[in-house]
C-alpha cells in the first residue's frame, strides 16, 4: 500500500471545488454574523465570550487525543495569559497550562508568518507536564511513525508517516508552502476553508512530532482561517471534529492514500461550516442570556436570580435534567414552599418552561 508522501507528485495535492461554492459562501456569512454579534456585546462580556470559546476548544482538542484537562486550570491559564486578572491564578495542571498557552499564542500571532521556531515553541508548550516526550524538536526515532488501532499484537495500521530522517526537509517545505499560500503570498489561496483543509492534511501526513500532532494540526488550521479572514477567528474546529471523531479519522485515512484529496476537502469544508454554526449558537445564546437577565433583574428576587444564573451557566445545551423543585431548594438554600412559589412565578413570567407533571415536573430556561 502506498501513502500520499510516497507518490511522485507529493506534496502537490489535486482537488475539485465543484459543489462547494454554497458552503464556502455560507461559511463567510457565518463568520461575519458571529463578528457582528460579538461587537454588540460590551467589552468585558465580549472578552468573556471569546475566552469561553477558547476554553471549550482547548478542552475538546485535548479530549480528541484522550486527555481530560481541568476546565478551571485552562480558564485560569488563558486569563493569566491575556492579563485579565490583577493577580495571576495558580494553575495545578501543567498540561492545561500548556494547552492554554498554545491557544493564546495561536490567536495573538495569527498574522505572523509560520516559522520552525514557532512550531517548536508550540510543541514545548503543549508537552508541558507530559513525561517521556522529547519536546520542542522534530521526531528522531528510527522506528516507523504509525497511526494504529487495535490491541497489542493485533494492531491495524491506518497510516505510516515519512521516516524521521525526512522530517526536517519535509517541514522546511511545509513552512515555505504555508507562508506562500497565505494572503499576500506568491501562491495565495483564495478561500480560507480550502487552505485550512489542505494545511491540516499536509501537516498530519508529515506527523513531525513524537506526540501532539493532532492538536498542533488543528491549531494550524485555525491560523489559516484567521489569516484568510484577516482577524482572529474562533472556528470551534475541535468541537466539531470531536462530535464526529470516527468520520474524521475515516476521511483522513482515505485522504492519506492519494494526492487527489477532493473528498477530504469537501468533508473538511462541511465540518468547518458545522463548527461555525456551533460557535454562532453559543454567541447568540450569550446575547439572549444578557437580554433576559437585563429584563428580569428588577422583577425577580435574589433566590430566583441565583438559580437563573446557575441554569444559564450551562450554555445552549441547557441545565442537565432540567431544574426541579428539589434542585431549586438546594441551589437557593430555601424551603419547599418558597421554592414552589418561586418556580410558579418564574413560569408565569415566562422565564421558565415546565415539562412533565407532578413530581416529575422539570423546567428549562425560555431563551
Amino acid at each position: 500500500m502506498k501513502y500520499n508522501w510516497q507518490y511522485a507528485k507529493w506534496p502537490e495535492f489535486n482537488y475539485s471545488t465543484t459543489g462547494l461554492q454554497q458552503e464556502l459562501l455560507l461559511f463567510s456569512e457565518k463568520v461575519g454574523r458571529v463578528d457582528g454579534m460579538l461587537s454588540a456585546l460590551s467589552g468585558p462580556t465580549q472578552m468573556e465570550t471569546v475566552v469561553d470559546l477558547m476554553v471549550s476548544e482547548a478542552l475538546k482538542s485535548s479530549e480528541i487525543e484522550g486527555e481530560m484537562l481541568s476546565r478551571t486550570d485552562v480558564l485560569s491559564s488563558i486569563k493569566n495569559n491575556l492579563g485579565m486578572v490583577s493577580l495571576p491564578k495558580q494553575v495545578v495542571d501543567l498540561r492545561a497550562r500548556g494547552m492554554a498557552d498554545l491557544m493564546v499564542n495561536v490567536r495573538e500571532s495569527y498574522d505572523k508568518p509560520l516559522t520552525k521556531k514557532a512550531l517548536l515553541e508550540w510543541h514545548t508548550m503543549l508537552m508541558m507536564g507530559t513525561p517521556r516526550i522529547r519536546s520542542g524538536a522534530w521526531r528522531k526515532h528510527a522506528e516507523p511513525m504509525r497511526v494504529v488501532s487495535g490491541t497489542l499484537g493485533q494492531e491495524l495500521v491506518h497510516y505510516e508517516a515519512p521516516p524521521s530522517s525526512q522530517v526536517p526537509g519535509e517541514m522546511k517545505r511545509f513552512i515555505q508552502w504555508f507562508n506562500s499560500t497565505a494572503h499576500g503570498g506568491l501562491e495565495q489561496m483564495g478561500f480560507a476553508p480550502l487552505r485550512s483543509a489542505v494545511v491540516h492534511l499536509y501537516f498530519e501526513s508529515i506527523h513531525p512530532f513524537e506526540d501532539g500532532n493532532g492538536r498542533i494540526g488543528r491549531a494550524l488550521s485555525e491560523k489559516a482561517i484567521s489569516q484568510g479572514v484577516g482577524r482572529p477567528v474562533l472556528v470551534g474546529l475541535s468541537s466539531a471534529i470531536e462530535s464526529d471523531r470516527a468520520g474524521y479519522y475515516a476521511a483522513l485515512k482515505q485522504a492519506q492514500r492519494s494526492t487527489d484529496i477532493s473528498e477530504w476537502v469537501a468533508w473538511f469544508v462541511h465540518m468547518l461550516l458545522k463548527a461555525m454554526e456551533q460557535v454562532e449558537v453559543k454567541v447568540e445564546f450569550t446575547l439572549k442570556k444578557i437580554s433576559l437577565l437585563d429584563r428580569m433583574e428588577s422583577q425577580l428576587n435574589s433566590r430566583q436570580l441565583k438559580v437563573l444564573r446557575r441554569m444559564l451557566k450551562e450554555g445552549p445545551e441547557g441545565f442537565s435534567g432540567g431544574m426541579t423543585a428539589k434542585k431549586y431548594r438546594v441551589i437557593a438554600k430555601t424551603s419547599k414552599p418558597s421554592a414552589t412559589r418561586d418556580l410558579q412565578d418564574l413560569v408565569s413570567k415566562k422565564v421558565l418552561i415546565p415539562t412533565g407533571g407532578g413530581r416529575s415536573t422539570n423546567y428549562q430556561v425560555n431563551i
